[in-house]
């Protein structure tokens, strides 16, 4: 078994890491979650039932490229630039368009925000 870092994943079995990556309950504890060995043991193992010989960490490694590279193509698209693209853009956009990461991270900000602010701004009222 050939497992070492630099050994390319092919085809196959990128196709079988999407397929993994695809159900619902993978995506929904890859959303958000960042200490996710667990997970990714768990796909390693499923992997290998599907005949795919890889280990979490370069399970993770390739689900990490792959998430990269379609955040660059898709911000390529969205600034114009149709020319930029990948193997399994469209796969990956039927995963991933669910994944609400920047806005996430933008509503976290509000929430945060304006969470502090109605609960010291009405105490502050009620005090006066």
């Amino acid at each position: 078994m050939e497992s070492g870092a630099g050994k390319h994943w092919t085809e196959e079995e990128v196709k079988a890491l999407l397929s993994v990556w695809s159900e619902k309950n993978i995506r929904k504890q890859l959303q958000g979650t960042l200490r996710n060995k667990g997970i990714f043991i768990y796909i390693a193992k499923r992997l290998q039932e599907l005949g795919v010989c890889r280990d979490w960490k370069q399970c993770r490694a390739k689900y990490k490229n792959l998430k990269y590279e379609y955040r660059t193509v898709k911000y390529a698209h969205n600034s114009g630039d149709v020319t930029k693209t990948m193997k399994f853009f469209h796969d990956l956009d039927a995963i991933l368009r669910y994944e609400p990461v920047t806005q996430l991270a933008e509503e976290n900000c509000r929430c945060s925000a304006t969470e502090t602010q109605p609960n010291t701004s009405p105490t502050t009222e009620r005090k006066q």
